[in-house]
């Protein structure tokens, strides 16, 4: 496991409102102290994320053809994530990282978990997940950046605003295709949901994993 010999000291960055209002915890501590130990299993886990990232994008842009906004959005979106996955691949090679096959966290698939099976709400549902798995990953950068040496925080200072951009593009499209009171009930239920993924023990370290398990 790579070690940073001398995290830089920054002054703790600030989220953006919209995301911390919207999630119902922050990062714990014990999360990115796991994170700085383990720095080739989060950049290795970022990768991936950032492909399925834009492997969902396209996922939507072929089920939901007729959706015009949607289309337009996910297209984005997609060459967005890919851009990013190139940008971590480069980082990971640079810093002569072995890549690794690691499995995924629990976390997206648990949230997939609550998505209905029949449209449209499995439509808006998967929006919402994908709003809140955006919103989780800012925070994360946001929670990284004081702690990592230049290069790795100039980096995800950067994905910030795109991040949070995806959050509001999810967001928006599932206020788009939904009903207010159906969409605003579902939102409570995954972010409730999400809590305690975030909140309770993973074994294993991983982006989006718990707290680091005793």
């Amino acid at each position: 496991m790579l070690r940073l010999a001398q995290p830089a000291i920054r002054e703790p960055m600030q989220i953006y409102p919209e995301i911390d209002a919207f999630l119902l915890c922050p990062t714990p501590d014990s999360w990115v102290q796991a994170a700085l130990q383990n720095l080739d299993i989060l950049l290795i886990d970022h990768a991936n994320n950032e492909k399925k990232a834009a492997g969902a994008a396209f996922q939507f842009m072929f089920q939901y053809n007729d959706k015009f906004d949607l289309l337009a959005k996910m297209s984005r979106l997609a060459r967005e994530e890919l851009r990013h996955f190139e940008q971590v691949i480069g980082i990971i090679k640079k810093r002569n990282i072995p890549m690794a096959n690691i499995s995924s966290a629990r976390y997206a698939g648990s949230l997939r978990k609550l998505v209905r099976t029949h449209n449209p709400y499995r439509l808006t549902d998967a929006l919402i997940v994908g709003a809140i798995v955006e919103a989780r990953s800012c925070e994360r950068f946001a929670a990284l950046v004081p702690h990592l040496d230049e290069d790795l925080s100039k980096f995800y200072a950067s994905l910030l605003k795109s991040e949070a951009r995806h959050f509001q593009d999810y967001l928006k499209l599932a206020y788009t295709y939904g009903t207010e009171a159906d969409v605003d009930a579902k939102i409570e239920e995954i972010r409730l949901a999400e809590r305690e993924l975030i909140l309770s023990p993973d074994e294993d370290f991983r982006f989006h994993s718990g707290v680091p398990a005793l």
